[in-house]
């Protein structure tokens, strides 16, 4: 399964984006995320990841950003000019990297808020327990106010927040940040089960590329703003010349720094 081989549920097509009007952030950015498919958004920190899923969202112009080139569709339709909440009323909706979780609230009201633009009661607890099915801890925590839980709840707390609207694509920004390898361990599993049994798409912006790549199926690596190769996550990750030039890894699983990679000279058939 690649992002080529289904029917395109979000298109990215050689977008610009700039920020205060003199900034350039983005170059040419163009991805496609499947109908019901996982897609991964590499790349250090800083590449544009961030920007990109900001961009999706309607987000960027809370960051006094504008997308001045190319355009971005969902389902066939333009979607880069309208705001956030509109954004969200087509189904996608973007978790923010760093777990923004309203802490003085409690988990199940941070839950709810996730369907604060619904109207049917009966619907909105169906979703509530499939949260808590997926989730088990927060329903220990669902009386805890968020702000006193652990960041890998939070994080759970704000993937949950997310389903309650009942997206067909979700966008995730970094979700491992911060957290022990065994709770993104538990935090990945969840995302590749909620892609499996719920359907919901995913377009993943991570620098964990380990991870990220063993619950895609396309991935995507960025660089300075633009999308340097592209291609099956099975390659991507199996790869060493990728893993070396662009993702920082030797070939016996160690992590390189990003700077100390960036001088070799670039293999041009990566990039055809």
């Amino acid at each position: 399964m690649t992002g080529d081989t289904l029917r395109p549920l979000l298109s990215v097509g050689n977008i610009e984006v700039i920020y205060d009007h003199v900034i350039l952030v983005l170059k040419g950015v163009s991805l496609v995320v499947p109908e019901g498919g996982v897609v991964a958004l590499l790349g250090a920190n800083g590449a544009g990841k961030s920007t990109t899923l900001k961009a999706i969202s309607g987000l960027l112009r809370t960051e006094r950003g504008e997308v001045t080139k190319g355009g971005i569709e969902f389902q066939g339709q333009a979607i880069h000019r309208q705001s956030p909440a509109e954004v969200v009323k087509h189904g996608i909706v973007q978790v923010m990297e760093g777990r923004h979780v309203f802490e003085h609230l409690t988990v199940e009201e941070n839950l709810l808020t996730g369907a604060y633009t619904r109207r049917n009661g009966q619907a909105i607890r169906k979703d509530l327990d499939i949260v808590y099915h997926y989730f088990p801890r927060l329903t220990e925590r669902k009386g805890f106010k968020a702000g006193y839980i652990s960041g890998g709840e939070q994080q759970m707390v704000a993937i949950g927040r997310a389903l309650m609207a009942r997206p067909r694509l979700m966008l995730l920004d970094e979700p491992s940040m911060g957290l022990a390898p065994m709770l993104v361990k538990e935090i990945f599993d969840i995302v590749g089960r909620l892609n499996r049994e719920e359907g919901v798409a995913v377009l993943l912006a991570e620098q964990n590329a380990t991870m990220a790549l063993q619950v895609a199926q396309h991935g995507y690596v960025m660089e300075n703003g633009r999308i340097v190769l592209d291609g099956d996550a099975k390659t991507i990750s199996q790869n060493e010349d990728i893993k070396e030039f662009y993702l920082g890894l030797t070939g016996v699983g160690q992590r390189k720094s990003y700077r100390d990679v960036k001088h070799y000279r670039r293999r041009k058939r990566w990039l055809s």
